[in-house]
């Protein structure tokens, strides 16, 4: 997999693809990760990005020709499956979009910032447009990490085991169930004696029922259309 990320702040990701999984993935050559300066596909004086909305009002807003410039010579080098935008008001982000996602193999993601993008690099230049919660962030820089880290942990070989990705939470439209180390016993607090009986079919039983009672508790929405959809 390859993603292009379009970003006119573009160190704010040295560091965090530059560690853990997110390193490893890409020493393994399992994913590749590019990062465009949008200030370089820029035609103006002092690589000028933004300018004053028309119609007045405060804050700046992303000019459409060099984006359009960067994702016009990113297209001429390969086929995208998508190009995304981070956007407060895009699809909400979750589990089966990054599952979804995961299969593509070449991804854009543009890097809102200010006042966001002129409309028309939506209407025109944008497939998909993404959001990771109902707030605003200072640009799309955290929320295209969240989304590059969902993602790229589900490939083929990132995780050491790769069965561990398929129990997270959410994959099942449940919360994961609790986890247990050592030691067996801590301050009086004990681990489950499930959990340490070897039984493979009885302990996939607890955690079955702990998984449905946390998401019920915790997460009653999502018990609420698991419930909805058995039905179905």
């Amino acid at each position: 997999m390859r993603i292009d990320i379009i970003t006119c702040l573009p160190k704010m990701f040295d560091s965090f693809f530059g560690q853990s999984i997110l390193k490893r993935a890409q020493d393994k050559k399992l994913v590749e990760i590019v990062v465009h300066d949008l200030r370089e596909y820029s035609d103006y004086n002092h690589r000028q990005v933004d300018d004053y909305a028309y119609g007045g009002g405060a804050g700046m807003v992303l000019m459409i020709e060099p984006i359009d410039n960067c994702i016009t010579h990113l297209k001429k080098e390969r086929n995208y499956d998508e190009v995304i935008y981070m956007s407060p008001d895009g699809e909400r982000f979750n589990q089966k979009m990054a599952n979804r996602l995961s299969l593509h193999k070449n991804l854009i993601i543009l890097c809102g910032h200010y006042k966001g993008v002129d409309e028309r690099v939506r209407e025109t230049l944008v497939t998909q447009e993404i959001s990771i919660g109902d707030y605003v962030l200072s640009g799309g820089e955290i929320p295209a990490a969240v989304v590059c880290d969902a993602l790229i942990r589900l490939l083929p070989g990132v995780l050491s085991d790769e069965t561990s990705a398929l129990t997270d939470s959410f994959q099942d439209d449940l919360l994961a169930p609790p986890v247990y180390t050592r030691p067996a016993e801590f301050k009086g607090l004990k681990v489950p004696d499930i959990l340490l009986s070897g039984n493979d079919k009885e302990i996939d039983k607890w955690r079955g029922e702990k998984a449905l009672e946390r998401t019920k508790i915790r997460r009653p929405e999502l018990y609420d259309k698991l419930k909805h959809d058995l039905r179905d």
